[in-house]
């Protein structure tokens, strides 16, 4: 009986032993899956371009990082990353340093101090706390009807509110981010007073109430609605390089003028990202911002989207190498975010619609 007994205790035992091991052999598995899921990165982005994808897909191939993108407007998804808290994603991509800012003001973003961003993105074109980085820039220009407008007649975006411009600007509204930012930087390099003083003028020359986006204004120039434009470069690269032979039509009256080459410089903007403060993957997200702050994807997207590279060592597209250097205004892009409050209440008081 006693051998009996003995025997069963052994045999359970062995079964208990087996079965701990089995249980320890599962958690060790569902480890390496974890791991292996964890090599990701989620991205919001405002942007819409098929370079973009592309740029993701080589980025996924090369490192083996997977980049969940999830769209939306600015305004949604840093609503939505204030509410998601620590199940948000790892980057915030967008347009305009002034939305981005906005990201940062609210506590949205993490400084990130990386030799690589240093050398590849110049200090002007990223936070001053390292909070965001550009990586694609544009310049704010004017854009003119090559038969209805001398050459001569242009200089500054100052001159801008000389009565010889009465009924012929068209800008868009003052909801538009790209004019907040504009303006946001001549309260940086002029002063409030003359600030609030170009955009009163700009009202009193508008050939038009502002409406539609910078490729209206293009053709609404084209159309005689109007003889300049204030406008962004990569709009009108795209216009030039459209598929649309109507686009190329309106794009080929037009020519481009870079203000303030004597004075102050031309304004420019980025489209940038940033680390957010909740990132579950920050390895992978520094990776990517690498990644596409490199030459070779800088390169890439300067040839596909218009935009100016923000890395020094690449060059433009041809298509912007036509139009010539220029001067660029000589202010840190913070200033941008940090003025766009302001900005704002000096176009609601001017009356710019």
């Amino acid at each position: 009986m006693r051998k009996t007994i003995f025997f069963f205790s052994f045999i359970f035992l062995i079964v208990l032993l087996s079965a701990c091991g089995n249980q320890e052999d599962t958690s060790d598995d569902s480890k390496n899956k974890n791991d292996a899921s964890s090599e990701e990165v989620n991205l919001y982005t405002s942007r819409h371009y098929d370079i973009d994808d592309e740029l993701y897909n080589q980025f996924e191939e090369k490192t083996g990082i997977k980049v969940n993108v999830i769209e939306g407007s600015a305004d949604e998804l840093i609503e939505r990353m204030k509410r998601e808290g620590d199940q948000t994603a790892d980057l915030f991509y967008t347009a305009d340093a002034g939305r981005l800012h906005r990201a940062k003001e609210q506590g949205l973003l993490q400084s990130v101090e990386n030799d690589v961003l240093n050398k590849n993105i110049p200090e002007n074109l990223r936070d001053a706390d390292n909070e965001w980085f550009g990586l694609t820039k544009r310049a704010r220009v004017i854009v003119y009807h090559k038969d209805r407008v001398d050459l001569n007649e242009l200089s500054t975006y100052e001159d801008l509110t000389d009565p010889k411009w009465e009924g012929r600007i068209l800008i868009r509204s003052s909801e538009n981010i790209y004019n907040q930012s504009l303006l946001a930087s001549f309260i940086d390099l002029n002063g409030r007073d003359e600030a609030k003083t170009w955009a009163e003028a700009i009202v009193a020359n508008m050939a038009r109430d502002p409406q539609g986006g910078d490729r209206d204004q293009a053709k609404g120039v084209a159309a005689g609605e109007g003889d300049i434009a204030v406008m962004n470069t990569y709009y009108l690269g795209g216009m030039l390089n459209s598929a649309d032979e109507a686009e190329v039509n309106v794009a080929k009256q037009l020519e481009v003028f870079f203000p303030n080459q004597d004075t102050t410089g031309t304004h420019v903007n980025v489209s940038g990202i940033g680390i957010t403060k909740q990132a579950r993957n920050k390895e992978n997200a520094v990776k990517l911002i690498e990644f596409l702050s490199s030459e070779d994807v800088q390169a890439q997207f300067a040839s596909a989207n218009y935009e100016y590279p923000v890395n020094p060592n690449v060059e433009p597209d041809e298509t912007l190498k036509q139009w010539g250097d220029f001067k660029e205004q000589d202010i840190n892009l913070s200033i941008l975010g940090e003025n766009n409050t302001e900005a704002v209440k000096i176009f609601n008081e001017v009356g710019w619609k």
